[in-house]
């Protein structure tokens, strides 16, 4: 075996870190509006239901976004393309602005329901009202409402895989 675990669970948090990488994720790029205004690279979105329509993303106890996310009480999520590397590792960047300012640099549109910034050139949008919040260990797990979403193109899209990024191609689409 390769790593470093006991009888009560992963002790290596390198480790653990790597081989969580080895999922592919999408990239998103969580926002809140208004007088919190932020915004954050986020690989921890997911689908959670369809009845009612709900969302989740899971945000550091300790970053910025958690208390504005919790103030603004709503959110948007931009699903990145492809090609918007660029904008994946500005949101990410500890230093960067903060409020509004640091949207200046990217193209974006304020969500019509949340006032959420919304990331010009993202394959899809979604606007959402939070609707419970759990722990989660050092992060806290926001579960939204999907009260609006915008599938704008089926370009490819932006994941993130052992540490890098990466195009992932789109393909016909599944129904069932």
């Amino acid at each position: 075996m390769n790593g470093s675990t006991t009888a009560g669970g992963v002790t290596d948090a390198k480790l653990l870190r790597r081989a969580f990488g080895t999922f592919a994720t999408g990239v998103t790029v969580v926002t809140v509006g208004g007088s919190v205004a932020h915004g954050m690279t986020a690989n921890s979105f997911t689908s959670v239901s369809l009845d009612p329509p709900l969302a989740l993303v899971c945000v550091d106890r300790d970053a910025i976004m958690h208390t504005n996310l919790t103030a603004a009480g709503c959110f948007g999520v931009s699903v990145l393309a492809a090609d918007q590397e660029d904008v994946a590792r500005h949101f990410a960047n500890r230093w960067r602005p903060l409020g509004i300012a640091q949207f200046e640099p990217v193209s974006w549109q304020p969500g019509g329901l949340t006032g959420a910034p919304l990331i010009g050139g993202a394959v899809t949008h979604f606007e959402c009202e939070l609707w419970r919040a759990y722990g989660g260990g050092d992060h806290t797990i926001f579960l939204g409402k999907v009260v609006s979403l915008d599938r704008r193109s089926d370009d490819d899209v932006l994941v993130f895989i052992n540490g890098r990024f990466r195009a992932a191609a789109v393909s016909a689409e599944v129904t069932t």
